[in-house]
């Protein structure tokens, strides 16, 4: 995941104008609504044109086009549409003027054809159906009637409501970015005959804001560009301003090092502006400095080896009467407006509380806007890949950090998120500061040892906030959930689950033994989705006898209920059958105090060993999704790399592996402008001091 932002487009507003449909039968006398996509420039109007006058038909200038009553010679026509912003751009598109012989050609056209939508905004389409009479059209959203939570809803009449969050797509390889999406009409006459809509959700983070601006916006460092002399281009980054801080009396901006000082490339000093620039197209005079680089945690020592201040953060002091000094943060406040928009709050002030397995949290950042996920795994060390230069072309490096906080889902963050001040649900209360993550995880400072490494000169830090709330957003009924609260089992080869069944055979008599167990069954592991697992399905309620955590080797998994329809000895038909009767198993956990001891103790013996071992890249403590209200060791493993064998077990805690693509932060972005006259390119970056 590469979680500061990037993007491409040209600078100078390119305009281009694309005409739909095109290459169609329109039968004589007939409409045809035509539809105008512009892009490079905010201005879409168009002025509409039939070559040869009104003999081949005539269009209005919202688009209707209407054929002449008899067919032209030639029977192909061109309609052309001419940019407002530029009139040396058009679009044209070629129809072809038939008789109303033959079977009638069902047409569908959206408008607007291309569009973008702020987050928890509304937008109307229309669709006009052309060939029939019956003008009824199903609206879907990425293929789903109606839409879904993730992606926005839209009714029977074309009425969209944008989600609270903006959909992200992974590449499994580590880039999670975020995504367009679909709007589409399908004839009720003709189910093979649609039109479609490209949705590009736009949050408000990434806006130039007026007056005091408000955290969790777009920003970074003023200077975070190149220039190419070569190819007469500037490509320039952006992340998340993440939250207010004060130490002193005096308040700062706190986000990533890599966000506001380039990886240790910056200079104190250095201006830190709202948008970023790559809110700004690159252009410095469209940003406003609101505070200037005071102080960073360098994530490479002097002589380039990695850093073991195990933060990614940095501070700048806040230019005065430029930011809110409530310290309200984008989205992340206790209520709603009218429309159902979360409005900005501030978080509970103060130093933050420490995360916990299974705790509800959420960010409000540059790309994805608000999202709402859970604390998955903490006490986390993981192995992080950055890159010094913002186009992600320069020197790669990778930073071991230990005690992270790991959220559940990779779309809790993208591009441009690096920076966020992550926080509980309930309460509000700071809990860690995002960097990085993967296609299933994001990762973050826990915020504890952030404010420590700004303290100065006996000042502590603490968070600019107010009282506790809940964050509104996410109690909502459209919450921008990240990941899925609950898991279900995979699909094993009979083979595999041969294994367990031999396992589960040979000990059926003690197996069967206590007295909680009303069948054992086998199916697939929950802690390790690869391999199987033996089923106890114990008696919900009833003191709980010594079941192992492992049968010869074979990982075993506890579900529980009131009555199960299949008692014994049972196979993998009737224990999928069983299943059912039972709740559907969380994705994680909360664990008392004393499982957590357990936990920390062979997490301290075992996870730098572990992370030793070729293909794991990180190792927390999170709960058993096999037996719950276990703690587990979470294992992080590279997808694609050969890794040891994982035990079902490590000193008697139960082991959970978690595989993902490469965790990745760092990675500020590319968006390329063209340039007349290049800036200067900035000097030799110097590399500060570690201050504490």
């Amino acid at each position: 995941m590469t979680l500061a932002g990037c993007k491409s487009g040209t600078a100078g507003q390119v305009v281009a104008v694309a005409v739909t449909p095109t290459g169609v039968d329109i039968v004589v006398a007939t409409n045809q609504q035509m539809t105008a996509t512009v892009t490079g420039t905010f201005n879409t109007a168009v002025t509409w044109s039939v070559a040869g006058g009104s003999a081949n038909g005539t269009i209005t200038a919202s688009g209707v086009y209407t054929a002449p009553a008899t067919v032209p010679a030639p029977a192909q026509v061109t309609v052309t549409a001419t940019s407002h912003k530029d009139s040396a751009k058009s679009g044209s598109a070629t129809l072809t003027i038939t008789t109303a012989a033959g079977p009638p050609h069902i047409t569908v056209a959206v408008s607007p054809g291309a569009v973008s939508v702020a987050n928890y905004g509304t937008q109307q389409f229309t669709a006009m159906v052309t060939g029939t009479a019956n003008a009824g059209v199903t609206w879907q959203v990425n293929g789903t009637t109606g839409g879904s939570q993730t992606v926005g809803f839209i009714s029977a009449l074309g009425s969209y409501v944008a989600p609270g969050n903006v959909p992200t797509t992974s590449d499994s390889k580590g880039n999670v970015t975020a995504t367009t999406l679909t709007v589409t009409a399908i004839s009720q006459a003709d189910l093979t005959a649609s039109g479609v809509s490209t949705v590009t959700i736009v949050p408000g983070n990434q806006n130039k804001q007026t007056g005091l601006i408000e955290l969790g916006t777009s920003g970074g460092n003023g200077k975070d560009l190149i220039s190419n002399a070569t190819n007469h281009t500037i490509t320039c980054c952006g992340g998340t301003l993440g939250s207010l801080v004060t130490r002193g009396g005096t308040q700062y901006i706190l986000s990533n090092n890599h966000v506001l000082a380039e990886s240790d490339a910056a200079t104190i000093g250095d201006p830190i502006v709202q948008p970023g620039l790559i809110d700004a197209q690159c252009d410095t005079t469209q940003a406003t400095t609101v505070a200037t680089l005071t102080q960073f945690v360098n994530l490479e020592s002097e002589d380039k080896t990695p850093s073991s201040a195990n933060i990614d953060a940095a501070i700048a002091q806040v230019v005065s009467a430029q930011v809110d000094p409530t310290g309200n943060i984008l989205y992340l406040g206790p209520v709603a407006d009218s429309n159902g928009v979360p409005l900005p709050g501030a978080p509970n002030a103060g130093t933050g509380i420490v995360a916990l397995p299974g705790m509800g949290v959420a960010k409000s950042g540059r790309t994805t806007g608000l999202t709402c996920s859970t604390v998955l795994a903490i006490n986390t060390n993981t192995s992080v890949e950055y890159n010094k230069s913002c186009d992600g072309t320069g020197a790669s490096f990778t930073v071991d950090y230990n005690n992270q906080v790991d959220i559940a889902g990779g779309g809790f963050g993208a591009e441009g998120d690096s920076g966020s001040l992550i926080v509980s649900q309930d309460t509000a209360d700071p809990v860690g500061l995002l960097y990085g993550g993967s296609d299933t995880d994001t990762v973050a400072n826990p915020v504890t040892p952030v404010l420590n490494s700004f303290a100065s000169g006996g000042n502590a830090v603490t968070f600019v906030g107010g009282s506790a709330h809940q964050v509104v957003g996410c109690m909502l009924p459209t919450a921008p959930q990240s990941a899925a609260k609950t898991v279900r089992p995979a699909a094993l080869a009979n083979e595999v689950l041969q294994k367990a069944v031999a396992a589960r055979d040979a000990q059926a008599p003690a197996l069967l033994a206590h007295p909680e167990v009303q069948a054992v069954g086998v199916g697939a592991s929950l802690d390790n989705p690869v391999e199987p697992a033996i089923v106890f399905f114990v008696t919900k309620g009833q003191t709980r006898t010594s079941i192992p955590g492992q049968v010869s080797g074979i990982r075993t998994r506890i579900v529980e209920g009131d009555l199960f329809a299949r008692r014994g000895l049972i196979t993998a038909a009737d224990t999928a059958v069983n299943e059912q009767a039972a709740a559907a198993p969380q994705l994680v956990y909360a664990l008392s105090a004393a499982e957590m001891l357990r936990a920390n103790v062979v997490h301290a013996g075992h996870a730098k060993e572990l992370m030793r071992q070729p293909g794991v890249q990180g190792v927390g403590i999170t709960s058993s999704v096999d037996s719950p209200g276990e703690a587990a060791l979470m294992i992080f493993v590279i997808r694609g790399v050969t890794h040891p064998a994982i035990p079902p077990a490590i000193d008697g805690l139960r082991t959970r592996v978690r595989e993902s693509s490469r965790f990745r932060a760092g990675y500020r972005g590319l968006q390329q402008h063209r340039a007349c006259t290049l800036p200067a390119k900035r000097g030799a970056a110097q590399t500060p001091s570690n201050p504490h």
